[in-house]
């Protein structure tokens, strides 16, 4: 049987990115994140941000970073560490 190499399974910032896309002003989309990181000079796409937001997809350090930098807010807060963005 194969053993999980993750130590949990999805993700822990999935919820958070979709609060730190309902806190925009607008609320922007998850097309329109992707669009955003797009511009930064990154690979990601809707789908991903879907599955990851669903918990169906792990991120990786880099992609926590781009997301944070995206959503204007901290990697620790995405991690769901303390209230302040």
């Amino acid at each position: 049987m194969a053993k999980n190499m993750y130590l949990v399974s999805g993700n822990i910032c999935g919820d958070r990115i979709r609060l730190g896309r309902a806190l925009h002003k607008p609320p922007i989309t998850q097309e329109e994140l992707a669009r955003k990181i797009n511009f930064m000079g990154y690979d990601i796409t809707p789908l991903i941000i879907s599955r990851i937001e669903k918990k169906q997809r792990h991120v990786v350090d880099a992609e926590l970073y781009v997301l944070a930098q995206a959503l204007n807010v901290s990697m620790e807060w995405l991690c769901g560490d303390g209230n302040d963005m």
